[in-house]
Order: C-alpha cells, then sequence, then structure tokens
C-alpha cells in the first residue's frame, strides 16, 4: 500500500512541471496574441495615415501643377498682348511710310523764298526713315531729336505732319505731357485735312489729361467730334466724354 501510495505521489510530482509549462505557454500565446491584434491595428492605423498623407500629397503636386499651369496661361496671354501691340505700332509705322513714299514732295516751298535751294529728296527720306527706325524700336530719346531736327531742316516736306505727330509721341512716352499735347495740338491746327489730324486730336487729349489740364483734355476731345465725325477715332473720344459727363447731345 505504501509503495503504491508513493509511486502515486511521484507521478503526481512529475506530473505538475507538465502542467505548470501548459499554463505558462497558454498565457503566453494569449498574450502574443493580444499583441498582434494591437500590432494588427496599429499597422492598419499607420497604412491609414500614410495613405492620407500621400493623397495629400497628391493633391498638394496636383494644386501645384494647376497652379503652374494657370502662371503660364496668364504669361501667355500677356506676351501674347505685347506682341499685338508692338504688331499694330509696327504695322501703323510701316503703313505711314509707304503712304508717305507715294506722295511726290512739292517742287518748291509755298513760302520760298527766290534762289532758295530745295531740299536733296534723297537725304529728306533718308533723314525720315532713320528717325522712324529708332522711334520703332523704342529709343525715343534718339527718335525725338531726329525728328525735331527733320522738322527744322525740311520745312516744306510732305512728311511735316507725321515728323511732328512721331515728336509728339516721343514726348508722350517720355512722359514729358504737356509738351506732346501741344505738338499734336500744332499738327491738328496746322494740317487740318492731313489723315493724322483726327489722331493727333485724341493723342492731345490723352496728353493734356496726364499732364493735369483736364478743360484742355475735354476741349480737344469735343473738337475731335466736331470737326471729323466719321473719324475712327471718335467713338473712342465719344467714350471719353460720356465717363466725364460732357458729351454732347444732339
Amino acid at each position: 500500500m505504501k509503495a503504491r501510495l508513493a509511486i502515486a505521489l511521484l507521478c503526481c510530482a512529475a506530473a505538475l512541471p507538465a502542467r505548470a509549462g501548459l499554463f505558462d505557454d497558454a498565457e503566453a500565446r494569449e498574450r502574443i496574441e493580444k499583441l498582434r491584434t494591437d500590432f494588427d491595428e496599429l499597422a492598419k492605423r499607420v497604412d491609414v495615415t500614410a495613405k492620407n498623407q500621400i493623397d495629400f500629397a497628391n493633391q498638394a503636386e496636383l494644386l501645384k501643377a494647376e497652379v503652374a499651369k494657370l502662371r503660364g496661361q496668364i504669361e501667355v496671354i500677356v506676351y501674347e498682348m505685347d506682341a499685338t501691340q508692338k504688331r499694330q505700332k509696327d504695322f501703323y509705322v510701316d503703313l505711314d511710310t509707304r503712304l508717305r513714299k507715294l506722295e511726290t514732295p512739292p517742287a518748291e516751298a509755298p513760302d520760298a523764298k527766290p534762289g532758295e535751294a530745295k531740299a536733296d529728296p534723297a537725304n529728306e527720306m533718308r533723314d525720315y526713315e532713320a528717325a522712324l527706325t529708332a522711334f520703332k524700336a523704342a529709343k525715343y530719346k534718339d527718335a525725338l531729336p531726329a525728328f525735331q531736327a527733320f522738322i527744322k531742316n525740311y520745312p516744306a516736306s510732305t512728311l511735316l505732319p507725321s515728323a511732328h505727330y512721331w515728336a509728339a509721341s516721343c514726348l508722350y512716352q517720355g512722359k514729358d505731357y504737356l509738351k506732346a499735347g501741344e505738338l499734336f495740338g500744332q499738327l491738328a491746327t496746322q494740317w487740318p485735312n492731313d489723315a493724322k489730324a483726327p489722331d493727333a486730336l485724341l493723342a492731345q487729349a490723352n496728353a493734356l489729361f496726364e499732364g493735369g489740364d483736364a478743360k484742355g483734355g475735354r476741349k480737344a476731345l469735343e473738337t475731335l467730334v466736331e470737326k471729323y465725325p466719321s473719324s475712327s477715332a471718335v467713338p473712342s473720344a465719344k467714350t471719353r466724354l460720356k465717363a466725364m459727363g460732357s458729351a454732347k447731345r444732339k
């Protein structure tokens, strides 16, 4: 009996460590499983956060690209506007040159004194072309004295109205508005039948307004509307007068 009891106790003693080991392994597995679950949740959160960051980054890049695209479009529009204005000016200047070349200079100046030498047509055209070339290149500081010299040296030239117009335009570009207005007005007064007379009055008005002479500018616009009703410059003059509340009612 005692032998059996001893054997039984030995068996129990041998079984206890095994059961304890089984209990420890189960607890460890439970903890590992919990850690895996926590890790999976954390990994999901990290993935979501990373995805959101990627989405935000992508959206930011798209916005940057859109801004760059719009900026490029604006730059293109500005360039095209500048190019169009330059083409218009060049076209007008070239047209003026061609028209003036078709005109024949008078054989003698109206107020020429007996025996006074006539200007050489070749030199006259050369000097005018040189001044006009400087103007086309926006070298207004060079073009102005060139046109002024032309006016002085060729008082009987048929190009004199144009020389006045471009000289006044040089003064306007140099912000000498009152002198520009005076020269534009001289053209309109001295050569009222010249093709540039209406444009000269409109330009005179703009120059006087810029120079602070609103009364003189308004008068120039009113003269333009009254003397040249069919001119292409009249709509602009009427719009300006209407804006000033001084349009004539017919």
